[in-house]
């Protein structure tokens, strides 16, 4: 029994490192990896450049800015693995004139 409750965890956990594979092949939420690089030194964890570039806000343009509502939580452990920091990830939309969906606060 326990041998088959631990080949199910490991299953679950290749899978679930796999999508997350997919979705860093894609890009994160419409923006392709060149694109979510834009925008990583305006959300940097370490000397964030005091506001994102024009490439950066054109980019979040086109994003899912539901799907980066995703990252305010627990995901957001996510985006520190890229040297992100969650709190100024959130705050790009709204420097760039964006709007963040009203299910996002």
């Amino acid at each position: 029994m326990a041998k088959s409750h631990t080949m199910v965890a490991a299953l679950l956990l290749v899978m679930a490192v796999s999508l997350a594979a997919l979705e860093g092949v894609h890009g994160v939420c419409g923006m392709s990896n060149d694109e979510f690089k834009l925008c990583q030194p305006a959300a940097a964890v370490n000397n964030p450049t005091d506001s994102p570039s024009a490439e950066c806000c054109a980019a979040l343009g086109k994003a899912n800015l539901s799907c980066i509502c995703r990252y305010k939580g627990i995901a957001g452990i996510w985006l520190r693995m890229y040297h992100i920091d969650a709190n100024r990830a959130m705050a790009l939309p709204g420097k760039c004139g964006l709007t963040m969906p009203n299910n996002c606060s």
